[in-house]
């Protein structure tokens, strides 16, 4: 079976090279441009992991994280944020809030890929 990821960043170009390298590692992609996106392909699918972006239209990554951790059927789901925000104090703040690792771009996509694919197994 397909693992699936939810990528949810307001940024094109890092949805794009994200979708991409998660492709060819077999996975299945949903992607969101905001907080208040993810929760409606959250409604149809539970995905083995998240990338989350911190700021974004609407509802931020902060908010965002708070109703995954809050939802019954996402408790197993991996978060990982990816921000331009690098202040300890905003890193240890995603950690706090239930991500399972914190990335500050700008980033390495193999990178990115590894750590998702470290924390599935």
């Amino acid at each position: 079976m397909k693992r699936k990821i939810l990528i949810v960043d307001d940024e094109p170009n890092i949805v794009m090279s994200l979708e991409y390298a998660f492709k060819k590692q077999n996975f299945e992609v949903f992607i969101a441009r905001d907080g208040s996106e993810v929760f409606s392909i959250l409604n149809g699918e539970i995905p083995d992991a998240i990338i989350l972006d911190v700021m974004m239209p609407n509802v931020d990554g902060y908010q965002t994280i708070k109703k995954i951790k809050e939802t019954v059927n996402l408790t197993s789901t991996k978060v990982v944020f990816l921000s331009a925000k690098n202040k300890a104090s905003d890193i240890e703040k995603g950690l706090k809030l239930g991500a399972d690792s914190y990335i500050t771009k700008p980033f390495s996509v193999k990178k990115i890929v590894s750590e998702i694919l470290e924390l599935l197994n």
